[in-house]
């Protein structure tokens, strides 16, 4: 079964560990490797330095532009050949064997299978409770079709138009497109396959940014109606919750208002 691996990439110093092990995985490896420089236009140094040796010869680095993961995922499977496309996150870790599990996960998919879903692992503290940050990361062990490992035949993509680059970010486009897939006579198959998404750095704005995605909710009602939640096993967004904290916030203000007044 040939497959070509596409990583959208930000940069991460993670990015030449995940292209070491698959130069170094047991079983048939990709026929192409094609990064996405995802980093705005004008950032400093390319990422080819990530590249090792043993996949110089088959690694293929193109521009992104800063776009987002739909737009780099995008142009990375526009670039391949192989019959299947495993799409990677820049910051997994995957182990030696991973290479021959997604060629046996890829063998066992039917003529109607077009994708198969890797489980991914987050790694949690011990001995302490994990934050709100590593609970939302954490969610990715029970996504369905999340695309830090989901490999897709290219002609079934290609078939769909691709990734919908009206999302910008690392939110929705994997569910927006496995809807998509599925409402064309795809199936999508859980492999045996594992990789490892250790939490990283949250910025100090992360929940602001968190909250962006609420237009990303409000565009997959638009794109597939209003219970594209149910079909797409997805948990309430945290809208209803921002709201309520927002309202809750101000009636705080208004009420200290009106204690000055009455001072």
């Amino acid at each position: 079964m040939s497959y070509d691996v596409v990583i959208p990439s930000a940069g991460r110093p993670a990015l030449g560990t995940l292209l070491a092990a698959l130069a170094a995985g047991d079983g048939p490896g990709p026929g192409r490797v094609v990064v996405v420089d995802d980093r705005p236009r004008g950032a400093p140094g390319g990422l080819a330095g990530h590249v090792p040796a043993a996949l110089a010869g088959r690694t293929l680095v193109l521009r992104g532009d800063g776009r987002g993961p739909a737009a780099a995922r995008n142009r990375g499977w526009r670039a391949c050949r192989a019959e299947w496309v495993a799409f990677l996150d820049d910051d997994v870790v995957v182990g030696a064997d991973w290479p021959a599990a997604l060629t046996a996960d890829l063998a066992a998919c039917g003529p109607r299978d077009g994708a198969t879903q890797g489980t991914v692992r987050v790694p949690l503290p011990v001995g302490r409770r994990p934050t709100d940050w590593e609970r939302n990361v954490a969610g990715l062990q029970d996504a369905l079709w999340a695309t830090a490992d989901m490999a897709y035949r290219r002609r079934g993509v290609a078939a769909t138009g691709g990734f919908d680059e009206r999302f910008p970010r690392a939110y929705r486009e994997d569910a927006d497109l496995g809807l998509r897939v599925t409402a064309a006579g795809w199936g999508i198959v859980r492999g045996r396959r594992e990789v490892a998404h250790p939490v990283g750095h949250a910025a100090w704005a992360v929940s602001v940014a968190k909250q962006a995605g609420n237009a990303d909710d409000a565009l997959m009602a638009a794109l597939h109606g209003r219970h594209w939640r149910g079909r797409a096993a997805a948990p309430p967004g945290r809208r209803r919750a921002h709201l309520a904290t927002s309202a809750t916030g101000a009636a705080a203000l208004v009420a200290l208002g009106l204690r000055r007044r009455v001072g």
